[in-house]
């Protein structure tokens, strides 16, 4: 089944430090948003990918998609303030119809099993998120003191790529705004609207590039790849 996919890499990455935006920080050679484009790009069902970026940097990835075989899959559209509004611009460039995925630009390692998997359960229940169960245990506190050790068994972490019909997302985005909310990702706007979010388990190696510890482990992702390949 056909779907499109959001980009939003118009974050300014500053947990990276690196001083510049973390997707132009390279890996195995590359920038880093070129590894995610690659995987989209790469799919035959994907047939359009909406690049969220700032406006001040239109040259700087006008010149990257220069070096990518799908750049004509690519639509570059600008950024809001927040991350949320920059998802919104994006869906208003979209083909509103359909499936439509919102994924970060910092992660490089999602798999096409998976994102195949959320296109078909957002197709027949309107939305799917990519999650892992959680390993660590968790202690909630107050003050640097524990008051509750949180039963993990219910327990999921959540990644990118989201997946959802088109008109669900647009609803929940609309409510969103006329109500003034703002979400931690996109599934917590679609819960408000009464909309169920199914889960497909991911992988682990599906890391979302925040930190400049996290380089190290794409580096130890793409090198475990490329020994298995």
């Amino acid at each position: 089944m056909d779907y499109q996919v959001i980009i939003p890499a118009a974050g300014s990455g500053k947990r990276m430090g690196a001083g510049y935006n973390k997707l132009f920080l390279k890996l195995d050679k590359r920038p880093i948003i070129l590894h995610t484009l690659d995987v989209f790009g790469s799919d035959q069902h994907c047939n359009k990918i909406i690049l969220v970026i700032q406006q001040d940097e239109k040259d700087i990835f006008t010149e990257l998609l220069l070096k990518s075989r799908y750049a004509s899959k690519i639509e570059i559209v600008y950024g809001g303030d927040e991350r949320q509004y920059s998802v919104y611009n994006g869906l208003n460039s979209a083909l509103n119809s359909g499936i439509i995925l919102v994924h970060d630009g910092a992660r490089p390692f999602i798999r096409l099993k998976t994102i195949g998997r959320l296109v078909e359960v957002a197709a027949e229940s309107g939305a799917a998120i990519a999650a892992v169960p959680v390993k660590d245990t968790i202690k909630k506190a107050i003050d640097l003191e524990v008051v509750e050790t949180v039963e993990r068994s219910s327990l999921w972490q959540v990644q990118t790529p989201q997946a959802f019909r088109f008109s669900v997302l647009m609803d929940a985005h609309n409510m969103a705004s006329k109500e003034d909310f703002f979400g931690t990702d996109e599934a917590s706007l679609v819960e408000r609207t009464g909309q169920s979010v199914k889960i497909v388990e991911s992988d682990y190696d599906n890391i979302k590039l925040t930190t400049p510890e996290d380089i190290y482990f794409a580096e130890a992702i793409m090198a475990k790849r490329k020994r298995s390949s």
